[in-house]
């Protein structure tokens, strides 16, 4: 890394710190080459969003001199609550847990039929949220760095011949010789130390799995993530402070986690021509005739009331909302007629990535241990199971108690897609998914957990999501599709029917990857960025 790029990125740190210090919902340096400061009503480049492939977009276009205002619906999560903490662990959830609720809704419902994981909260701009569309449940990331703050931050790289199958109009070599290794490198990989893994109480849990899964002859491996193994060593040894071995993920980390905000975000207001606004909601966008988008913007505050209803003017527009955010705004311009010439693609091929969770009861004497790191590292690889190919995350269950639980996310190559429509009703975009969609990804995940459970003389355990089954196949924590590459837009993001608009997240993606997402969408990004402005910013 460059002195440069390093002070940059300082900048860009220094800025959120000063924002969230400050209470502010306006972020960003004065650009050193701007004759004066942005102006609100009007932006060269917009990007709506601030998860992986928005976060991508603003850098770049921070980084070619272009003003550039990026939208972000959440907050900026840099402020200690009471508590002295930023996020809440995930055993003691409070009103920044979830995003406007009055009760927390994590994965899994129930502990021995008892509704004790779930908590009575205030309502607030929280972290997380849950959109429910009855047969199907989406989690997403709320505040700026999107997903990056609530996920697990495992990064695997797709099967070569997958992502082929996915992308035909994509260079394989282009991608894993430049921009998977271009992404991994701004995200901050880190691998787990094999020699401690082997020797630390905190995954034991995953060693008893890989036990349990080499003994069905199944591969285990281990996987990168955007979480600082070395820190987590430190917390162990109790030289750090707790994040990882304290609880907390699905809320947040405190420590340790390489989110957006401290990598892509930080470095893209460093360049000083990148404003990020925050508490914004797209509500419309439409073109005017002499090519500008007009985006309606809608201002909440803490409370979720609307402060300020505005318009925002761009040359160039980057949708970067995440599949259902990106698919609800298109769908909801070519619906109303704000931009009729949008194709009909828009809001097809959606996919839960195949996921289905299930868990494990281990015999007594094979404990998972009281201690458990939030944080995956390894994963059950049988991609290779031409009938039932399935990558399943070997995942943690932290309740500071032994319980023998072995938990999984699987992820399954499912054929089943979805769409949206438009609601006018409601002006939101509807998701079409029956349950019976999920059987192909219940039946594959089943097919590898039968497997492990005959090799062990183990059963299931049915007391954890809620209709006393073995599995949970009603949410999804990697929605992909809506606005698929090649199909709603060509074959670097640009939206079919209109100049300068961008798709730059995962819907780009066609409802399955293989692996957990956002290594792909991030990778994604940098090759549509590098074409974009090599030919659209002339």
């Amino acid at each position: 890394m460059t002195s440069e790029w390093t002070r940059r990125h300082f900048l860009g740190i220094s800025a959120l710190q000063a924002a969230a210090v400050l209470g502010l919902t306006r972020i960003g340096l004065e650009s050193a080459r701007a004759a004066e400061p942005p102006a609100r009503d009007y932006a060269p480049a917009v990007v709506v969003g601030s998860g992986y492939g928005a976060a991508v977009s603003a850098l770049r276009l921070g980084r070619a001199g272009v003003r550039t205002v990026v939208l972000e619906m959440g907050k900026l999560w840099d402020t200690a609550g009471p508590d002295g903490k930023v996020f809440p662990s995930t055993s003691a959830p409070d009103q920044r847990s979830m995003w406007f609720r009055r009760r927390t809704e994590a994965p899994l419902a129930t502990f021995l039929w008892l509704d004790v994981v779930n908590r009575n909260i205030t309502p607030y701009p929280g972290v997380l949220d849950r959109v429910d569309f009855g047969d199907m449940a989406v989690y997403l990331g709320r505040g700026v760095g999107g997903g990056s703050l609530v996920n697990g931050g495992m990064m695997p790289t797709p099967r070569r011949d997958y992502f082929a199958e996915l992308f035909p109009g994509v260079s394989v070599d282009e991608m894993y010789d430049t921009y998977f290794p271009r992404a991994r490198a701004m995200l901050g990989v880190s691998n787990v130390d094999p020699a401690w893994f082997e020797s630390t109480e905190w995954y034991r849990f995953a060693r008893v799995s890989r036990k349990h899964a080499h003994k069905a002859d199944m591969k285990t491996v281990f996987v990168p993530n955007v979480y600082d193994f070395d820190y987590m060593k430190r917390e162990a040894a109790g030289t750090a402070a707790k994040s990882a071995l304290a609880g907390e993920v699905i809320y947040g980390n405190n420590h340790g986690k390489k989110s957006l905000d401290k990598t892509y975000l930080a470095a893209a207001l460093g360049t000083g021509n990148v404003t990020l606004e925050t508490l914004q909601r797209v509500i419309g966008v439409r073109r005017e005739r002499d090519g500008t988008y007009v985006l309606t913007v809608r201002r909440i505050d803490l409370a979720g009331r609307a402060v300020e209803t505005r318009e925002l003017g761009c040359r160039q527009l980057f949708l970067g909302a995440g599949s259902l955010g990106t698919t609800e705004i298109l769908l909801r311009a070519r619906e109303t007629g704000a931009l009729p010439d949008l194709s009909e693609q828009i809001g097809l091929g959606w996919g839960p990535n195949g996921n289905v969770m299930t868990a494990r009861a281990n015999h007594v004497w094979d404990p998972v241990g009281a201690n458990e790191s939030t944080i995956p590292a390894l994963g059950i690889d049988d991609w290779d199971n031409a009938a039932n190919p399935v990558f399943a995350e070997i995942a943690p269950l932290p309740t500071g108690l032994e319980h023998w639980v072995s938990l999984y996310l699987a992820i399954t190559k499912s054929p089943e897609r979805g769409h949206f429509t438009y609601d006018a009703a409601t002006d939101t975009a509807r998701l079409n998914w029956q349950r019976t969609q999920n059987e192909p990804s219940v039946n594959a995940a089943l097919n590898l957990f039968n497997r492990i459970n005959r090799a062990n003389h183990t059963i299931y355990r049915t007391d954890l999501f809620g209709e006393n089954k073995p599995y949970s196949d009603k949410f999804t924590y990697h929605p992909l599709g809506g606005c698929v590459l090649g199909k709603a837009t060509d074959a670097h993001g640009r939206v079919h029917g209109y100049r300068n608009l961008y798709v730059t997240d995962g819907s780009l993606i066609p409802g399955s990857i293989g692996v957990n997402p956002f290594l792909t969408i991030t990778a994604l990004a940098e090759r549509n960025l590098a074409r974009v402005l090599l030919e659209d910013s002339r």
